[in-house]
């Protein structure tokens, strides 16, 4: 059996393979594993986002930058391809993960206590360096989920190095501070969350509602991790780039977000289907410390929500 719960650190060994099951789940388990590295990376005047999926029966990657000057996607990189074959990637939180799609190709590089990042297509390159070494208390999650079971691996701020190209002109990862997500697990077909997420070195958040409910909502306050109630997502379905309010049942985060734009896709697959919209912006607000109660206040993080549903 799963052990359930919310964790600090980091779970080395993870595997799905001993969980006990009806017959009908162990024949279908394959199709229903789903796993996925992601990385963001903010600054004064950029936001990237990159990930590498495999939803077991297909996989998928993008990649994108936003400039918040010109406050649009500038460069973005989508494409689907074959679970071992195209896409790759370790069960372990923060291991290697590989995508290829002709010559473009996005890669997750782990070697000891750095994740080396790979962007390599026509409208954007990027080689950076993120280091783990020394950095705030990852955040550990495990529940049942919306099928059997899942877990996901959060960070909040770390420091990077490196660059980027994009549009025709270097961007400076010099003062970006990148966050992970390395999630696992074994999913329904059809699947919905809302997402916020937004970190620097002092602090940060992760909150979601939807397939792990409360699982996963966390704040990091002076370089330690809490856990934190349900969430919930006030905001506008058919206009997402309005300003959205967003707050914890416990009243340890009240915030509001303002987006800037967004990335943006839907596919229609033959058996699947994706809609994702991910707004970029600033959260202001605050987070409570829930053993001091100190407040943080929160002054134009630049960070990410979501609303994102599934059918695979």
């Amino acid at each position: 059996m799963p052990a359930f719960g919310m964790y600090q650190g980091v779970v080395e060994t993870l595997s799905w393979s001993p969980l006990k099951a009806p017959p009908l789940q162990r024949l279908t388990r394959k199709l229903h594993h789903k796993r996925w590295q992601y990385a963001a990376l903010a600054h004064d005047t950029y936001f990237i986002g990159l990930a590498i999926v495999d939803i077991g029966w297909t996989g998928t990657a993008f990649a994108y930058l936003f400039d918040r000057e010109q406050g649009r996607v500038v460069a973005s990189f989508s494409a689907n391809g074959l679970p071992g074959v195209s896409t790759r990637i370790e069960d372990r939180a923060f291991g290697d993960a590989t995508f290829r799609a002709g010559r473009e190709r996005l890669a997750f590089r782990r070697a000891d206590e750095r994740l080396e990042l790979t962007v390599n297509c026509k409208e954007l390159k990027l080689a950076a360096h993120i280091d783990l070494s020394g950095t705030p208390p990852v955040m550990a999650a495990i529940a049942p989920a919306n099928w059997l079971a899942h877990s996901t691996h959060k960070s909040s701020g770390l420091a990077v190095t490196g660059f980027v190209e994009a549009a025709g002109r270097s961007y400076p990862l010099d003062g970006a501070v990148a966050s992970l997500d390395a999630s696992n697990g074994l999913l329904a077909r059809d699947t919905r969350w809302r997402w916020a997420s937004a970190h620097n070195r002092e602090l940060g958040f992760n909150l979601q509602a939807g397939y792990m409910g409360n699982a996963e909502n966390a704040i990091w306050l002076d370089g330690r991790v809490f856990r934190v109630g349900a969430a919930r997502f006030d905001y506008d379905a058919a206009d997402p780039l309005a300003p959205w309010q967003i707050a914890s049942d416990d009243g340890l985060v009240e915030l509001v977000f303002q987006p800037e734009g967004a990335r943006r896709e839907d596919k229609q697959l033959l058996i699947a289907a994706s809609r994702y919209i991910q707004p970029i912006g600033t959260f202001t607000g605050r987070l409570r410390d829930p053993i001091s109660g100190r407040e943080h206040a929160i002054e134009r993080l630049l960070g990410v929500t979501e609303d994102h549903r599934s059918r695979w």
